[in-house]
């Protein structure tokens, strides 16, 4: 199933995560849209870690492992994308954890399709998703684990929450391999900080700079595609 935030907490006052949460839209017929992709990490790192069954609590499904730096919850709310904090926010708060020791695992336009990155706090970005967890959470300055999804070609016939809400129209295995990269991300962030997460997963990757010379112009200036604004959540129920 693809998509929903993910969100990363582990259950100790020392530990450096206490939750994890993937967030997203709850109908099967979003299960595999590119919006769904958070949500896809997060049952993939319960499945490596062993989860027993998961159960239904705070708004979504909840579940608690054991995970490299101590027990670990993860959680998966069954809200829609835009009310994400209203599962977040109480499972948090119930886990007596500060923000910096939520992890978010979300899928994101502003990253080409593929590309994986941690950040440390920071604004929504246009995310309905991470805006109501934001205010869930009284606060930004939690973790994510971001997952690119690309923006729509211009040939797409349809606005941005139209891309968000479709199928990956990409190989099935780059899905899989994007999917895989965003997984051990997060098990390095959860096992060794997002720090040391950030450090290894964004070294240039073989090739990178040739492909940055493509996109210089003649003067020797990088020349940037325009940035367009993120799109609105679409309105749900």
């Amino acid at each position: 199933m693809l998509g929903r935030t993910s969100l990363h907490v582990v259950r100790r006052a020392t530990a450096e995560f206490l939750d994890a949460v993937g967030i997203g839209n709850p109908e099967p017929r979003y299960e595999r849209t590119r919006h769904n992709a958070g949500q896809v990490v997060v049952e993939r790192l319960a499945e490596r870690l062993g989860a027993g069954r998961w159960k239904s609590r705070y708004a979504g499904r909840y579940v608690e492992v054991s995970g490299p730096a101590g027990s670990l919850a993860l959680l998966i709310p069954t809200t829609y994308m835009n009310l994400s904090g209203d599962s977040v926010g109480p499972c948090t708060g119930s886990l007596k954890a500060t923000r910096a020791q939520v992890l978010v695992v979300h899928d994101d336009l502003d990253l080409p399709f593929g590309t994986v990155r941690g950040k440390i706090g920071g604004g929504s970005g246009g995310h309905n998703g991470l805006r109501s967890i934001t205010q869930g959470l009284g606060g930004d300055d939690y973790l994510r684990v971001r997952i690119g999804i690309g923006r729509p070609p211009p040939q797409f016939r349809g606005d941005q929450a139209d891309w968000v809400l479709m199928a990956f129209m990409e190989p099935k295995v780059d899905v899989d391999k994007a999917l895989t990269s965003a997984l051990e991300m997060t098990e390095v962030a959860v096992a060794d900080g997002m720090e040391a997460a950030i450090a290894r997963f964004h070294a240039a990757q073989p090739g990178s700079r040739a492909r940055a010379r493509k996109l210089r112009g003649d003067d020797g200036e990088a020349v940037e595609p325009p940035v367009q604004d993120a799109p609105a959540e679409p309105t749900t129920p």
